[in-house]
């Protein structure tokens, strides 16, 4: 058995997309919206997967560096293309990061990140 729960946040910024033939080629903004999923083999004492206050805070925290911000002048997307999945990576890693130095136990099982209604990138842990 697992147990999982996820939150969800919204930011603003604008990108560009290198080396890309079209219009986003262009400094252009979106509304993203991003969903982190933790997860955890069994619940801690107090019944949680990770308390969802304690998982908010850590998603917003990675999501006040990004937002209202040229994403392309932003770590590490100074050098790496700012696309969806780049960014659902990027988020993956930081959320992990913080959430093993919290409790070894819990980890990100996958992190979803939309740049418009229709279109979602997903990154997802290795089975």
């Amino acid at each position: 058995m697992r147990f999982l729960v996820y939150r969800e946040s919204t930011f603003s910024a604008a990108h560009r997309l290198r080396n890309y033939h079209g219009k986003c080629e262009n400094v252009h903004g979106h509304n993203w919206r991003v969903r982190l999923y933790a997860a955890r083999p069994e619940l801690d004492p107090n019944g949680f997967v990770v308390d969802f206050k304690e998982l908010d805070a850590i998603l917003l925290r990675i999501l006040d560096r990004l937002d209202h911000k040229d994403i392309n002048e932003v770590a590490p997307f100074t050098t790496e293309n700012p696309t969806a999945e780049h960014l659902a990576r990027h988020i993956f890693r930081e959320a992990e990061r913080e959430l093993l130095e919290r409790d070894p136990a819990c980890s990100v099982e996958r992190v979803m990140v939309w740049e418009s209604e229709k279109s979602c990138a997903i990154v997802e842990r290795d089975a």
